[in-house]
């Protein structure tokens, strides 16, 4: 739960970015969105193929290709899911905090902190 102060500071930001022309219209915040989006589905993308190489590296085995089925052993599905998980995981924020932090240099804006 936000303080009143914060509200205030927030409201007080908002209002000092409209007056110097800094608002966020519509369509660019959604082009931001996307710009944000496709940086962190490459990111994730890159991420797998590089945790599918450590996890060959490592096991000298290719990582399972269904890890819920019955087949595979559970420390294989487990050890699979918690790397293939964290590495996209944590590429994709990097990518999303990257790419966000661009835009706002290039537009001269400043990031809009989302309301919870």
């Amino acid at each position: 739960m936000a303080s009143r102060k914060g509200k205030q500071a927030e409201g007080k930001r908002a209002e000092g970015n409209q007056a110097e022309g800094k608002s966020v219209s519509k369509p660019e915040s959604i082009a931001l969105k996307v710009y944000a989006g496709v940086a962190a589905v490459a990111a994730g993308v890159v991420a797998r193929k590089v945790a599918e190489k450590m996890w060959v590296r490592t096991t000298g085995k290719t990582p399972p290709d269904e890890p819920e089925s019955p087949d595979v052993d559970w420390a294989e599905a487990v050890g699979w899911s918690l790397l293939s998980g964290m590495a996209v995981a944590i590429a994709r924020l990097l990518a999303t905090r990257k790419a966000t932090g661009a835009w706002h240099r290039v537009s001269a804006q400043e990031p809009v902190a989302r309301s919870t």
